[in-house]
This record gives C-alpha cells, structure tokens and sequence, in this order.
C-alpha cells in the first residue's frame, strides 16, 4: 500500500482520537469540519493504512499494584545482527519490559520494566535478564517519580 499522505483534516481527527478513542464519528466529524460519512472513511483508510495502530485502554499502573518502574540499559557483547535480533526475541516475551529501544551510544538497549517492588525486579534480572547468552553489563535506574507521561504524539494541526 502506498504510503498516505497526512493532512491537516487527518491531524485533527488524530488529535481527537488521541484524546478520546471513543469519540463519535459525529464528534469527530465537528472537529474536522466534514460530514459523518467523509469522517468515518477518512478514520477508516487511517485504521487501513496503519497509521491508527490500535485502540487500547491505559491502565494506572499503580491503581493495579505495578509501581515500580525500572530503567536497565543493557551492553551486548557483540552487536552483530543475529545477537541484538536474538536480544529482541527475548525481550518480546517477557511481559515486565514494557517498552523496549534499540540505542546509540554506550548501551545498546534500554529498557523499561514494570514491577510490583524491588524484590520482582532482581527476580526478573536473575531469571531472565542476566540468563540471556551475549549480555556483557545491565545497569539498571529506578524512577522516583513520573514527571510526564504523554500517551499521544506532537501531531498537532
């Protein structure tokens, strides 16, 4: 599929659905301008196109007896493909690391791992993350406190 074209219409339906995904498509349409119809084929070819990747819920991690949010920033002993490809797949499969980025720099990944207190984070660095073959270092940060989350992109219109 050809890649799409963003427009300012585009940008607008995609801050509001940012905002609220169970915006209507009347809502929507008032917000973009359009009618309902044209709103609700526009919102569709960006569901189509991949542009809208999904619709989910955000979960209070808190709320849910996750507080603890840990930052390991990982060194591979080698940086070759087959190694940081075999780090991703690992990775893919553990439900703690919530977000995960290949970097530049010093380390080759970062980390994000979400967990009740500290005694489940060494558990998942002793039982998973240090039993990975290629891993040289791990250094690991603990968030004291949230500054900003921003769950939506800059997208403006």
């Amino acid at each position: 599929m050809p890649k799409r074209v963003i427009d300012d219409i585009d940008r607008k339906l995609l801050s509001a659905l940012q905002s609220d995904a169970h915006a209507t498509t009347e809502k929507l349409s008032e917000i973009a301008g359009l009618s309902p119809s044209p709103c609700a084929r526009r919102v569709r070819m960006l569901e189509k196109s991949g542009v809208i990747r999904a619709y989910v819920a955000i979960v209070d991690q808190v709320k849910v007896g996750l507080p603890v949010s840990a930052f390991a920033s990982v060194k591979l002993e080698r940086q070759r493909e087959e190694e940081l490809d075999g780090f991703s797949s690992a990775v893919l499969r553990w439900p703690e690391v919530v977000e995960c980025y290949l970097m530049t720099g010093k380390m080759d990944f970062l980390l994000r791992v979400v967990v009740k207190d500290l005694e489940a984070y060494e558990t998942f660095l002793k039982q998973k993350l240090t039993r990975l073959d290629g891993v040289a270092s791990i250094e690991s940060s603990f968030a004291l406190g949230q500054v900003k989350h921003a769950y939506g992109l800059p997208i403006g219109a």
